[in-house]
């Protein structure tokens, strides 16, 4: 499972460094992806390998499953860490996630956001997390 939050930089060739407790979890190769936000998904390959397994089971006649499968199959990519850490971002998911030079990355369980400081601010901002988690019948009072 991922947890946490971590800054990073983004290089001028567009690599960032990934951490190093991600990395373990991760394996050697994973896939890197846009997300349904404004941001991009790392899917565990096992993970990523399940989630198109699903897709596949959708009829490709509907036109919203070619458009859900054009977003994350043609355009996420398979991908590993260089010696350094870093994996480098391509540059058409970089301006889909309107990365620059700073990055945020965020454990989310079963996969990896990379975030836009700035937009991932503005996509928590005004939100009261209880209000949602009471939405959704989700218990955060332990009474589990």
């Amino acid at each position: 499972m991922f947890m946490n939050e971590y800054s990073h930089t983004i290089d001028a060739k567009g690599r960032m460094i990934l951490p190093a407790k991600f990395r373990e979890e991760l394996g050697s190769r994973f896939v890197l992806a846009p997300s349904l936000d404004t941001c991009l998904n790392i899917y565990p390959k096992e993970r990523w390998d399940a989630l198109i397994a699903r897709l596949q089971k959708l009829p490709f006649t509907n036109r919203n499953v070619r458009k859900i499968m054009r977003h994350l199959i043609g355009r996420g990519t398979e991908m590993e860490c260089d010696r350094q850490g870093r994996i480098l971002i391509p540059a058409h998911l970089r301006e889909f996630a309107k990365l620059k030079k700073e990055a945020c990355i965020v454990g989310t369980g079963p996969i990896i956001e990379i975030w836009d400081p700035e937009l991932l601010r503005q996509d928590e901002e005004g939100e009261d997390i209880a209000e949602i988690a009471d939405a959704l019948d989700l218990p955060l009072n332990f009474d589990l």
